[in-house]
């Protein structure tokens, strides 16, 4: 590591096989926790290169425990975090609305590193237990429609690495991985990043692939569809903005999407959000959110059309029941 870290002082790059070798020495444990903190320091502190993601990406995709969830042509609905906003836990209510419509999904996540609630914290507080075993997650998604997968059970290096990152309690180039780094390689992805740079380079690597995938990135810092701003969004077609008024919206403030000051707030917001109490700007925000999802999984499907098939799975009470299933399973 000492090598690595001294090449990265002189600024200089890694290629994608350095990367790569980093990170699986890193899941190897072979590093102290000073090296991980000034490795993951680094990358805080100047942009990452595509090889250099992509080489993290590899090595975390080559060493995760997989699962094949192939037969249901699902969709990961997942944030970079890190963006700094401490909203509610918008990608995952948006996962259970989805996942309310009867489109499969699943969902990526973990603890929260740099807001109250991540994903992980979301549904740990509800009594759902983590698992990375294949048959038990594909009952989940026949049942439930969506299946849950906590990154530190299917990602060594993640795993190696969580005490140094909470301890940072900042974002670092784990955050803009973990988007990238699904063990069950789902054919459609809606992701978020919290700055356009790493946008356009989830796109250079993506648009390789043989997906479905929507990229967002909303223009004041969020790492979704927050109403709040215009939104870029990248596609394979291309990218484009999107305001609020183009969709019908309206903007609404910052304040209006606070997630509270706890595990226990986040939690509170998110069930009311689901039993239909929630307010109008909440509502939109998630609903909003699901109908870009469904869109990307069917593309001839219009937003309007999306938006209604996601406001009957909120106030039809569907999202709630997917919760409640999947946690009695």
């Amino acid at each position: 590591m000492k090598a690595i870290l001294n090449k990265l002082y002189n600024h200089e790059r890694l290629s994608k096989s350095e990367a790569k070798q980093v990170l699986i020495d890193i899941a190897a444990e072979n590093y102290n926790d000073a090296h991980l903190a000034s490795f993951m320091t680094v990358f805080m502190m100047r942009p990452i290169t595509v090889d250099e993601l992509s080489g993290f990406r590899n090595a975390l995709k080559e060493l995760a425990i997989k699962v094949d969830l192939s037969d249901y042509n699902t969709i990961d609905i997942v944030g970079t975090g890190g963006d700094g906003k401490d909203t509610f836990n918008i990608s995952t209510l948006t996962s259970f609305i989805v996942a309310g419509t009867g489109q499969k999904v699943a969902k990526h996540g973990n603890y929260s590193v740099s807001s109250q609630s991540g994903s992980s914290d979301m549904l740990e507080s509800f009594g759902y237990n983590f698992t990375n075993d294949e048959d038990i997650l594909r009952a989940h998604l026949e049942k439930a429609n969506i299946c849950f997968l906590h990154a530190p059970k299917f990602h060594p290096a993640m795993k190696a690495v969580s005490a140094t990152r909470k301890a940072l309690a900042l974002k670092t180039f784990f955050n803009m991985l973990g988007p990238l780094v699904n063990p069950s390689s789902p054919k459609n992805h809606l992701l978020g990043t919290f700055n356009l740079e790493i946008a356009r380079l989830y796109n250079y690597i993506l648009q390789a692939e043989d997906i479905n995938y929507g990229i967002i990135h909303a223009l004041d810092g969020y790492d979704e569809i927050s109403l709040t701003s215009g939104f870029k969004f990248f596609t394979k077609k291309g990218e484009q903005i999107i305001n609020p008024e183009d969709l019908g919206q309206k903007r609404i403030q910052q304040s209006e999407i606070f997630g509270g000051n706890s595990v226990a707030d986040a939690a509170k917001i998110f069930k009311s959000i689901l039993e239909g109490k929630g307010t109008e700007a909440q509502n939109n925000v998630v609903l909003t959110n699901a109908a870009f999802a469904l869109t990307i999984v069917d593309e001839t499907k219009s937003f309007e059309t999306a938006f209604e098939e996601a406001k009957d799975s909120l106030f039809g009470l569907k999202a709630k029941r997917t919760l409640e299933k999947l946690v009695s399973l």
